[in-house]
């Protein structure tokens, strides 16, 4: 199911290229649109210039993220590359400015089904999941701030008008990759459980948080019950719902929408 999802989301990006954004010469956001540009002012191919540019990233994130983010994001580079070599670019709509706007959402679209699935377009998706890993910062908005150089480069090889052409499909693609990829937005989780040591074992080994565990007594059963209290992003719900339905699906868990969080949340570093 989520190698589907990678898929269907990194055709998505193929298609808003393609068909919407390298048209029009419309950029997209960090190497993609570095991509295009290459291959707007040389013979080397969109898909090729995108594989290249992305391979050194690919390291960084191996590094950093892990094998099964990497996997996943090499998985999606390698459609999106050979993709943008073989669909054909034409324009099915001739006004720029809604080109700009539905390929920037079609992009935000696919980039987010791709967060979603635990891998990313590459690029400066990579740096961008490291920071927002780091510092808890909607990663749309930090895309966003990151692609001033892809508007920059476009106003001086093109033109300014179409500078804000792809001004208005970054803005538009930052802003549905946080509709769909809420990685900022926080839970406050209470389990109680009877298998309060299993669930805090595969929690930790498989969730980057903390938890904090208590001792209960039930009101009814008078028997003991252990109470975990953790702080997650609303993409790491799934797993931890996963979890806890392996270790004991009948677990009591509370989950609140947390407005603010002070303090450490990520798990410290193994010393």
């Amino acid at each position: 199911m989520r190698l589907l999802r990678l898929i269907f989301g990194s055709i998505i990006i193929i298609l808003a290229f393609n068909l919407f954004l390298i048209p029009h010469k419309v950029m997209s956001s960090g190497m993609s649109g570095l991509s295009m540009i290459i291959a707007m002012i040389s013979p080397i191919n969109t898909g090729v210039a995108n594989f290249l540019l992305n391979f050194p990233l690919l390291v960084i994130g191996y590094l950093k993220l892990g094998k099964k983010f990497i996997w996943n994001t090499l998985i999606s580079v390698l459609i999106i590359s050979v993709g943008l070599y073989i669909v054909p670019v034409q324009a099915i709509v001739q006004d720029k400015i809604l080109s700009s706007i539905f390929g920037g959402a079609l992009t935000g679209l696919g980039v987010g089904i791709v967060f979603r699935s635990s891998g990313s377009t590459g690029g400066f998706d990579i740096i961008g999941m490291i920071v927002s890993r780091k510092k808890d910062f909607p990663l749309g908005a930090l895309l966003s701030g990151m692609n001033a150089a892809v508007i920059v480069i476009s106003g001086f090889l093109f033109d300014w008008d179409q500078a804000l052409y792809t001004l208005v499909s970054i803005f538009v693609t930052g802003k549905v990759v946080d509709a769909v990829y809420t990685h900022h937005v926080k839970l406050t989780l209470m389990i109680i459980t009877e298998k309060g040591d299993e669930i805090r074992e595969r929690f930790i080994s498989k969730v980057y948080r903390g938890l904090t565990v208590m001792d209960g007594v039930g009101g009814f059963s008078n028997e003991k019950r252990s109470i975990l209290i953790a702080v997650i992003s609303r993409y790491e719900l799934a797993e931890v719902k996963s979890i806890i339905e392996n270790v004991d699906p009948e677990a009591f868990v509370n989950i609140t929408e947390t407005i603010e969080v002070i303090g450490l949340f990520h798990r410290p570093s193994p010393q």
